[in-house]
């Protein structure tokens, strides 16, 4: 098999677009060399490996650090509407690359170490994934910072500098073992510490009501000490920031309730107030109640509206004469943006700022409150909605608390008037739930505090107006919006996937990387034979570039003329992995039952984490490695099928299985993926979707046309329908005699001889209390994938299909998110224009 061509290579023989200039490529190499010289400790004369990268990163970084200065004063001299996307994740992967793509130095970058005699390639390959989020929620903050920049728009990305990122995921005898992501060990290149900014944080104390207002005192303080890292949008010399808070404990930190001979415990506690912005929860749709969570959440929020209003009132660069003290015009210059329920405490934390410090009347304040935030909501799966204790609030932030009963009075005394006597619909619609543990509803609190709600795709917003939130909807249907997600074609295209990048510049030109519509015009090429050759050769190349990964990190020899069916997101009952399991062992059963018989060979990669404490999903994962031992040691079976578990998925491996990808599953039960941006990526790098008609699907079957998506299952409506009637799996498995061989195989020991009874629980879930419906949808299911195989023995056809989705790619943009935001909630508009670079003339 001939040896694939490295992106570096590829990179070396695609068009001279962009290309380094010669000047260009001198001075890189001469910062190149007087950073390694500052890199290298004294008594050290042979630079590593690592060395190099960081002597890159900071040659790299050099050409971000006047752009962002320049940025930053820019917004000070136009004083433009700032918007502020709060997040407890950001999942953004690796930095260097991103940015050599972004401010166009990747040409430049590439002649330079190539004339060093280094590898790039090989450099990028040391940088840490900053894995500062689970999944699709932090993962959606990365590429809205990337359009947010790409726009023109003043954006701050705040969040938690976690020490420790998402776990690092190994595989051990099948099951998943955790291990810490211990990512700033060698340091960060990236981020710039801003300690002249450190803000006080309160937690705990006492609320006092005194002559001069509301004081909440006798409080425990945390420090938290800002890290900011630069966000480049594309090609226009915007740099936009990205602040991460980090704990620190105040220097008296328990020292003052210490005699001397406490002196050492007082400093080792310390340790308490830090570990705050120790570690990211591992938690993908599932809340955790914690204490520690909660000070997390209060933490980024205290932090951050504070540095909000200090910007907001100096909003001169430089200047301390001009300071705006009238607070009334924050929503016209301030927009904050809650991504998800998680910072949720901005609103009773902006109240406090402005009743208690700000000595506003309730009545200003909550106006103030409610035209400045704006809620994103996630998910509708119960079990991830935050409901906190009331207890454990009036321990932590007591005064919150009170805020928090005074706007459910407020609220519900709003509702009694709409709806006089209706007792049942003030319960529902309250901040507190009664019961048992009396709980704050997160959700609800989002909503009363925000001048719009919005979900992440069409039908998902619809669920939300019609169930989940339909109270709310009723009394302020206005309120209400939808903004389907996106991704950046910058990261999930021009950069992880170059080859097909320049294939589309070919026949397009490339200013689709800023305006993705433009892709439709690709459907003028869906008959020509040499643009459907050469989607087909770039899939070819990225296979066989994956084949070489897998071979060489996984020690597994895979077929690359195989098709690569891949299913890779978070290990979730919802996402229905168990159903993808249910087809590979119909097909090695139908494979072994007629082995002459002309099959369309298979390689199907499955990856993603589960959340450490949930059974379920380990013991999926624990499936999926089992049948891998069973159908690749068949030797009747041989390469027809293989079934390989991707270990450690996160946003690099995602980079380079996407674009390798044949057939993209979405299989999740209708009306429990709120969009998903996978199957955007998949959809962009020249994959078909198998998926139901759920999320952003719906939409994507709408942009390429549902004929060149393979649909299967049950829609909305059919799920609510089976649950009034009652969903009996034991009928399914009696009526369908390959389902049955299935589970009976399962159950009985064939994929685990050595513990028969191991997967005794995933069984009795699907027969018994499977909340997704596995059963229901697996007829339908194996049909399509029939359907799949058919066509890829024909691989004009196929390709033709793929060139419809690219084509129908458009709407997928974070771009074009982005300008629905700006627009629609925040009251800004984009830009494309650029501003000019530090060296030219301004």
């Amino acid at each position: 098999m001939a040896k694939p061509l490295t992106d570096q290579e590829k990179r070396k023989q695609i068009s001279v677009r962009g290309l380094a200039g010669v000047e260009n490529v001198a001075d890189l190499k001469t910062n190149f060399n007087r950073h390694l010289h500052f890199t290298l400790v004294k008594d050290r004369n042979v630079a590593t490996k690592r060395d190099y990268y960081f002597a890159l990163a900071n040659t790299v970084r050099d050409h971000l650090v006047g752009r962002w200065i320049r940025t930053q004063q820019h917004y000070y001299e136009k004083d433009p509407k700032r918007v502020y996307y709060l997040s407890l994740e950001f999942y953004m992967g690796r930095t260097l690359q991103n940015t050599m793509v972004n401010l166009a130095l990747e040409n430049a970058c590439d002649e330079a170490t190539y004339q060093l005699g280094l590898d790039m390639e090989e450099l990028q390959d040391i940088e840490e994934d900053a894995g500062l989020g689970n999944g699709g929620l932090g993962r959606l903050a990365a590429c809205f910072l990337d359009s947010m920049a790409t726009l023109g728009l003043a954006a701050y990305g705040y969040g938690i500098r976690y020490e420790f990122g998402i776990f690092n995921q190994r595989i051990v005898n099948g099951w998943q073992v955790e291990e810490a992501d211990d990512w700033l060990r060698y340091g960060n290149p990236w981020e710039k510490a801003r300690p002249e900014y450190m803000r006080p944080v309160h937690f705990y104390g006492r609320v006092e009501h005194t002559a001069d207002g509301v004081k909440w005192v006798d409080t425990q303080v945390v420090l938290a000490l800002p890290y900011d890292t630069p966000v480049p949008g594309y090609r226009n010399n915007i740099v936009n920031t990205m602040r991460l808070w980090s704990a620190k404990a105040p220097c008296d930190f328990n020292l003052k309730d210490f005699n001397v001979g406490g002196y050492i415990q007082a400093v080792l506690d310390r340790n308490l107030a830090e570990n705050i912005s120790r570690v990211l929860y591992p938690n993908d749709n599932f809340f955790e109640g914690k204490e520690l969570r909660l000070k997390q959440e209060y933490f980024v929020v205290a932090a951050t509206l504070q540095d909000i209003i200090r910007r907001f009132k100096a909003s001169k660069f430089g200047s301390t004469e001009f300071v705006r003290l009238d607070l009334s015009s924050l929503p016209e210059k301030v927009a904050i943006q809650l991504n998800d329920t998680h910072p949720a405490l901005a609103i009773p934390e902006l109240m406090r700022i402005l009743v208690d410090i700000e000595k506003l009347t309730w009545e200003q304040a909550w106006d103030i409150v409610v035209r400045t935030c704006a809620y994103t909501n996630h998910t509708v799966l119960p079990e991830a909605l935050e409901r906190w204790p009331v207890d454990l609030f009036q321990n932590l932030l007591p005064r919150h608390l009170d805020i928090i009963y005074e706007i459910n009075r407020r609220h519900l005394e709003h509702i009694s008037k709409l709806y006089p006597g209706d007792v049942d619909r003030l319960r529902r619609m309250s901040l507190i739930e009664e019961g048992g543990i009396k709980k704050i509803n997160m959700a609800h609190l989002c909503i009363v505090g925000s001048h719009a709600v919005n979900g992440v795709a069409r039908i998902h917003s619809e669920i939300i107006k019609n169930t989940v939130f339909k109270d709310f909807y009723d009394v302020d249907p206005k309120k209400f919006q939808n903004k389907t997600n996106g991704i950046t074609p910058r990261r999930w295209l021009a950069m992880c996937n170059p080859g097909l990048a320049e294939v589309i510049a070919e026949r397009i030109g490339e200013d689709y990387l800023r305006d993705l519509d433009q892709l439709k015009k690709l459907l003028d090429f869906v008959n020509d034979d040499a643009f459907i050759r050469d989607v087909a050769k770039v899939k070819q190349e990225n296979k066989m570039k994956f084949a070489a990964h897998l071979e060489e990190h996984y020690k597994v020899k895979i077929n690359p003329n195989s098709m690569f069916d891949i299913q890779v997101k978070r290990i979730h009952e919802y996402k229905r992995q168990l159903l993808n399991c249910l087809h590979i062992i119909t097909l090695y059963n139908r494979i072994k039952k007629e082995p002459n018989k002309s099959w369309t060979p298979r390689t199907i990669m499955i990856g993603g984490k589960a959340a450490p404490g949930y059974h379920t999903a380990k013991m999926i994962i624990k499936l999926i490695t089992s049948l891998g031992d069973i159908v690749n040691n068949d030797t009747v079976v041989g390469d027809r099928l293989k079934v390989i578990f991707l270990e450690n998925y996160r946003v690099t491996l995602a980079e380079k299985v996407i674009p390798a990808a044949d057939l993209s599953e979405q299989i999740s039960t209708a009306g429990t993926e709120a969009s998903g941006t996978g199957n955007m990526k998949f959809m962009l790098n020249g994959a078909l979707t198998i998926g139901t008609m759920d999320g952003a699907n719906v939409e994507m079957a709408e942009e390429a046309g549902e004929e060149n998506l393979f649909i299967f299952g049950m829609r909305v409506h059919d799920v609510e329908a089976l649950d009034k009637k009652g969903y009996d799996a034991v009928s399914y498995y009696n009526r369908i005699p390959e389902l049955k061989q299935a589970i009976d195989q399962i159950s009985g020991g064939f994929f685990s001889p050595a513990q028969p009874g191991l997967f005794k629980d995933l069984i009795s879930m699907l027969m018994h209390h499977d909340r997704f419906k596995v059963f229901a949808d697996y007829e339908d299911y194996i049909k399509c994938q029939d359907k799949v195989s058919a066509l890829y023995k024909n691989p004009k056809e196929w390709t033709k299909m793929v060139i419809h989705n690219i084509a129908g790619c458009g709407k997928f943009s974070s771009d074009r998110t982005i300008c629905q935001y700006a627009r629609e909630i925040w009251g800004m508009e984009p830009s494309l224009e650029k501003i000019a670079a530090p060296d030219d003339p301004r």
